[in-house]
């Protein structure tokens, strides 16, 4: 089934007395949330035992928590030493993520650097192989790998090149980030067919079976000349995308991914939006 949740914990949930992630499925339970994704973005600063604690109250609770691995990850990076550490931050995020009790790990692929675009791509590909046979010697090919859509002109990430990195493996789902999408096209998403026609690239590439309930991120994103600059909340009326036209798309296609919203302080308040605006529309 469809599911809805925030990015990390809102403004909301320290405004209400909240203090730790042990009590978040308590807290999504107010906006009638399913999931939530935990940041690991500037690097794994929590404790085995605190990883399993939130494991146990998710998994009490029904919900489901995925995880985003650190933002230095760069498999275009030219240095051999430096990709190994980003093995490592995707590795060390799997186990968390499996003593968290979750399916899902999204990462950042790579930055261009001073490389050609097709130097740049061709390499975060050949280091993705090494990455899968590291996660099958490790025994956690159980889990979803999900490269991103990416923001930023000098970022890996368009959706043809996601779509190239799952086809190196099963292992591999697409996460799409809708706001980085419309930020990269300086706002390319407007109607239900601009979602429609990438959706239908996905589906054409890789298989029903396969995109079905695959990754999403939504936020509106303020974007400039180099694509995004900074996630916004639902309230802003300048910047896109909408996430009705994609309710919609949705509907039509059949698709149930796991939907996360990455507004700025508003987060679990807009994924539940989503969720009202996803749960009116008809087809």
């Amino acid at each position: 089934m469809i599911k809805f949740g925030p990015s990390g914990n809102s403004d909301s949930f320290y405004a209400m007395g909240y203090k730790h992630t042990v009590q978040t499925p308590e807290y999504l339970d107010k906006f009638g949330l399913d999931c939530f994704e935990y940041s690991f973005g500037r690097g794994i600063l929590l404790s085995q035992a605190k990883a399993e604690e939130i494991g146990a109250v998710f998994a009490e609770s029904g919900k489901e928590i995925s995880v985003h691995a650190p933002y230095f990850i760069n498999f275009a990076n030219p240095s051999d030493e430096a990709a190994q550490k980003s093995y490592g931050y995707v590795l060390d995020s799997a186990r968390f993520l499996k003593l968290f009790g979750g399916k899902r790990l999204v990462f950042h692929p790579a930055a261009q650097g001073k490389a050609t675009r097709e130097e740049a791509f061709s390499l975060t590909c050949e280091r993705l192989k090494v990455l899968r046979d590291y996660v099958y010697l490790n025994n956690l090919q159980d889990l979803y790998f999900c490269p991103e859509t990416m923001g930023k002109f000098a970022q890996i990430g368009t959706l043809e090149e996601i779509v190239a990195m799952c086809k190196i493996d099963e292992i591999y789902l697409p996460a799409i980030d809708f706001g980085h999408i419309n930020a990269r096209e300086q706002g390319s998403l407007k109607t239900v067919d601009d979602y429609k026609v990438r959706l239908e690239y996905m589906i054409s590439e890789l298989g029903y079976e396969r995109v079905k309930n695959f990754h999403v991120h939504f936020s509106k994103i303020m974007y400039g000349g180099k694509g995004e600059i900074k996630h916004l909340t639902f309230a802003d009326e300048i910047y896109g995308p909408e996430f009705e036209p994609l309710a919609i798309a949705l509907k039509q296609l059949k698709l149930q991914p796991y939907i996360v919203s990455e507004s700025d302080g508003t987060q679990a308040e807009d994924a539940a939006a989503m969720k009202e605006i996803y749960n009116s529309v008809d087809i």
